[in-house]
């Protein structure tokens, strides 16, 4: 039977958890009425959110039981993977179906995901790796994705999380040769309004994160910042490596990212062209990308093209002629110039090493 994971918000009242318990269980008691088994669920009182995971046929049946027993329906329904909610729900323990942590906490559903994206144009530090790992499994980090040089880790605790990356970035950042990496997080909610899959908006935010990200920082929403802080005064925030981005700050992101995905790649796509669809002057343009990413508009234009091109070169399935010009690049002579000048390399030794 397909299982789903519903978004219920609370309202503005007090939430008390004897309240919540008593709802659970008049789900519970009609539950086989509907076909419906109500298997866990994750509280916020801080937030007032809750997470219901269940079985069910559909997410029709989910919310009739919701709604016959205590009329608190659900914002949203998604359905997910046993193998989705396992890597970043799973760990954990239950009172009468409430989450808690293993401490015995409550477990809010709520999660810090961590991105790390590297590139090691030399070959010389593949056992960095291990490193990693060794780091994330210290700070109780799970593993949630790894396409590629890019993984995903899921963490309860946002301080676990903060830690965990600042460790990962000085590790990193005290190699001397060319190796590129990228670090981000973001704390998000299991289901969102209007979301279909398992944290989608933190995804979202974590993606544009990493793609304006560089070497020189360790990129952070303030949601993550707050626990971190919140779960410890000691928490590593004042670490001049950290930069925090607002809600406002990932609006524009997004507008921006929108532009970029469905422009970025034709010839003649120009940082002029961004300006109008943002709805800024073109000094307001240029002053907030350049606060953001650290780059004026032209420069990262070029950036995303190069960083998109390594993926394509390690794929080795299209010549460096053939990535120069899908990218957007004028000839694959000035591709491979402003290649070789930001990573010290041919693409063609990038794309042969990464195949050794």
């Amino acid at each position: 039977m397909p299982l789903y994971l519903d978004f219920h918000k609370l309202g503005s009242e007090e939430i008390l958890l004897e309240d919540l318990v008593k709802a659970h269980a008049e789900d519970v008691a009609i539950q086989e009425d509907f076909g419906v088994f109500e298997k866990k669920y994750w509280v916020n009182i801080e937030a007032k959110t809750l997470f219901c995971l269940t079985e069910a046929p559909n997410k029709e049946a989910c919310n009739e039981v919701h709604r016959r027993s205590h009329g608190n329906t659900a914002c949203n329904i998604i359905e997910v993977s046993e193998e989705e909610f396992s890597m970043y729900l799973g760990i954990g323990t239950s009172e009468n179906d409430m989450a808690h942590t293993l401490s015995g906490e409550l477990d809010t559903g709520y999660r810090t995901l961590l991105m790390i994206s590297t590139y090691d144009f030399t070959g010389n530090y593949k056992d960095y790796s291990d490193k990693i790992h060794g780091l994330l499994k210290k700070h109780n980090g799970v593993i949630v994705l790894q396409p590629k040089d890019d993984i995903q880790v899921s963490f309860i605790s946002a301080l676990d999380a903060v830690n965990c990356a600042v460790s990962i970035f000085e590790l990193l950042k005290a190699i001397p040769d060319d190796y590129l990496y990228k670090v981000a997080l973001v704390t998000g909610k299991p289901v969102d309004e209007f979301g279909t899959d398992m944290y989608e908006d933190a995804k979202k935010k974590l993606h544009h994160l990493n793609k304006i990200g560089s070497e020189n920082a360790i990129y952070i929403d303030t949601e993550t910042k707050a626990l971190s802080e919140k779960e410890s005064s000691s928490a590593k925030m004042n670490n001049k490596n950290i930069k925090v981005l607002n809600e406002k700050n990932f609006s524009f992101l997004d507008t921006l990212f929108k532009i970029l995905n469905r422009e970025l790649y034709k010839s003649d796509f120009k940082s002029d062209q961004l300006y109008t669809p943002l709805g800024l002057s073109k000094s307001q343009a240029y002053r907030t990308i350049k606060s953001l990413t650290g780059m004026a508009p032209n420069k990262l234009i070029q950036e995303l093209r190069l960083h998109q091109s390594l993926d394509m070169l390690k794929t080795n399935v299209k010549t460096v002629s053939e990535i120069a010009y899908d990218l957007g690049f004028n000839s694959p002579t000035y591709f491979t110039r402003v290649f070789r000048k930001r990573f010290g390399i041919l693409p063609t030794t990038f794309s042969n090493n990464s195949i050794e």
